[in-house]
């Protein structure tokens, strides 16, 4: 299998390895309390980090550790990260969209639209998107017992060496949920809640069959042109990703030796619309402030949106969040096989915290306690505490 990246994009990441012609933090901006955090967070064991603040005082973007193991360059500033599960709020996104031109109704049954999965007839395209469908995670679930029940080979888990030696295999969406449904489901349909990136998937294909084009053309015709997101990629099976970016690891034992292996490139169809969308800081920051301030979606479909479930607090692919000084933040977050990202928001739009990080992963997440502490860091710098939130692949 080929692990080099192409020459033209080596070129192109080496002559933007330094962020370009980006600057790094806004003019006559300070903000030591953000340059000892991100700091701190490379101290912690992720390779590399960017983060990207907009607030009261303006924008303030910069960037710690490397971009490449070995090497001395930073994160470029406007490089190029795997989201993860921020792809979820794209697509719920983009799904709300669609309703808001009667294209889906959010209470209708999925299975009027996808009669051929068998689906059960209760299970609606908002529990989809609120993850209260109880559908079987095909990337594994964790029983109530604490065991894991696995799913197809992903990088965290029992295969995540098998996942490592195939990770150019093409999967088909199709695919995938029809192992999720060859499992049993959580629990009936809308009476509890568990995340579930066979939801998404669905939700992938659902859009695909209402509207006769691919969930990548729909997804630029509804979220990324108007918005004028030029840095974020829909790969579907591609395991190409733009430059300039940092780099992403693997790290397992083979022959009584550990060895470190660069999967920056991979193919992300393991996952799907569950998490494999590319993008930068700066587009979450687009993204998520102008989905906030009511520039995509119609006023009562945004509150939908923002209405969480009484479980987890998850709303339509967002997360609502309280701080410790009783203020609200609209999120999602994202592990992706190296990469991690953040992206949150005030309601309104106003104050937005976007992060991309690169790390060496390994089969036992073993990144997971740092990335948490990273995450509560950055919420209590910028908005002033408050549960920081999973991320998921």
């Amino acid at each position: 299998m080929a692990r080099k990246i192409t020459a033209a994009l080596d070129a192109a990441e080496a002559a933007t390895a330094d962020g370009g012609a980006v600057p790094e933090a806004a003019a006559g901006q300070d903000r030591p309390e953000l340059r000892k955090a991100i700091e701190e967070i490379v101290g912690s064991g992720f390779t590399g980090i960017t983060l990207r603040v907009h607030d009261e005082r303006g924008e303030w973007a910069a960037s710690a550790g490397v971009a490449e193991l070995g090497g001395t360059a930073k994160p470029p500033i406007d490089g190029h990260a795997r989201i993860g599960s921020n792809t979820k709020t794209f697509t719920a996104a983009l799904v709300l969209r669609l309703v808001a031109e009667g294209r889906i109704e959010l209470d209708a049954p999925v299975a009027d639209h996808l009669p051929e999965f068998g689906l059960d007839e209760q299970i609606t395209v908002r529990m989809l998107l609120q993850h209260t469908s109880g559908l079987f995670n095909f990337t594994g679930e964790v029983q109530d017992d604490g065991t894991l029940a696995p799913g197809i080979p992903m990088p965290y888990g029992p295969l995540g060496k098998e996942w490592l030696d195939d990770r150019f295999h093409a999967y088909r969406p199709e695919a995938l949920v029809r192992l999720a449904l060859s499992r049993p489901a959580r629990f009936e349909p809308g009476t509890d809640w568990s995340y579930s990136n066979t939801n998404y998937v669905l939700v992938r294909l659902l859009i695909e069959k209402v509207t006769g084009r691919s969930f990548a053309e729909e997804m630029r015709r509804l979220i990324l042109e108007p918005l004028g997101l030029s840095g974020t990629v829909v790969p579907d099976a591609s395991p190409e990703i733009p430059a300039p970016h940092a780099h992403a690891y693997y790290r397992h034992e083979e022959d009584g030796r550990t060895r470190t292996v660069d999967i920056t490139r991979h193919n992300p169809s393991w996952v799907s619309t569950g998490g494999d969308m590319i993008s930068t800081t700066r587009d979450l920051h687009t993204f998520i402030s102008a989905l906030m301030g009511g520039e995509l979606l119609p006023a009562p479909l945004l509150a939908e949106m923002c209405t969480p479930e009484t479980k987890v607090g998850y709303g339509l692919g967002v997360f609502v969040q309280k701080t410790a000084g009783g203020g609200t933040v609209i999120t999602h977050n994202g592990g992706m096989a190296g990469y991690a990202t953040l992206m949150y928001s005030t309601p309104d739009g106003s104050r937005t915290l976007t992060a991309a990080l690169n790390c060496v992963d390994d089969a036992d997440l073993s990144i997971a306690t740092a990335f948490q502490s990273a995450q509560q860091r950055l919420v209590d710098e910028v908005f002033g505490g408050g549960q920081a939130g999973p991320a998921q692949p």
